[in-house]
């Protein structure tokens, strides 16, 4: 069997949060062996709790290290990878934005490791030991497992074989319109929602008209 193009090692103390990894496209990409997805339950590197009172004080608990750095650990033990074909990435809102130019980066390793944290934070060693601080944008979320998601989807759907190159925005120039399917009449309470004409006329000059004044050129 031919090698998965990347490896995603998730760390996490809510392995039950990623089912949605496991469908549609990435499951069809993961049963097409392009990529392979690990998660880590940190309570199995650990007999005592997860998370401890922060030294000097302070609101919340904090996520111990050794549970992270057993895992971490672990996984380089057993790693087929060299250390410059894997990159382990914390999630921190002090990071790095995470955009398409990222992603063409993160594309060319062959093993990524996502840490992710809960609570009010992780101890600052892990981060120590990690090779890029990464932000999914300025807003608070409750831990990493969202962000490792938005990481493993959008870097996944642009992988060879995923999904239809046509439909990459990567080969449209990122630009983004309006779509419209059938029927051409939809009823909303007392309301009629239409399909605009110059989409039904079959007229690709004026189409492209209107997707150009309809549309917006992206910025990622």
């Amino acid at each position: 069997m031919k090698e998965p193009k990347i490896t995603f090692h998730i760390l996490s103390a809510f392995p039950e949060s990623f089912g949605y990894l496991f469908t549609s496209i990435l499951k069809r990409a993961q049963n097409k062996n392009i990529i392979k997805i690990k998660i880590h339950d940190l309570k199995r590197f650990t007999k005592d709790n997860l998370d401890d009172r922060p030294y000097g004080g302070g609101y919340g608990m904090v996520m111990k290290p050794e549970p992270f750095l057993r895992a971490l650990e672990k996984i380089i033990k057993k790693s087929k990878y060299k250390k410059e074909e894997r990159i382990i990435i914390f999630f921190d809102l002090k990071g790095k934005i995470f955009n398409q130019k990222m992603i063409a980066k993160l594309k060319k390793f062959k093993e990524i490791v996502l840490i992710c944290g809960h609570y009010e934070g992780v101890d600052e060693r892990v981060a120590k030991v990690s090779d890029l601080k990464l932000s999914v944008g300025n807003f608070i979320l409750t831990g990493g497992e969202i962000p490792a998601m938005i990481v493993i989807d959008s870097l996944t759907r642009t992988l060879e074989g995923v999904i239809n190159e046509n439909s990459l925005e990567e080969k449209r120039g990122y630009f983004s319109f309006p779509v419209y399917t059938r029927p051409q009449k939809v009823k909303f309470f007392d309301k009629i929602l239409k399909v605009p004409k110059v989409l039904l006329k079959g007229d690709h000059k004026k189409i492209e008209e209107f997707r150009k004044k309809t549309g917006k050129k992206l910025n990622l």
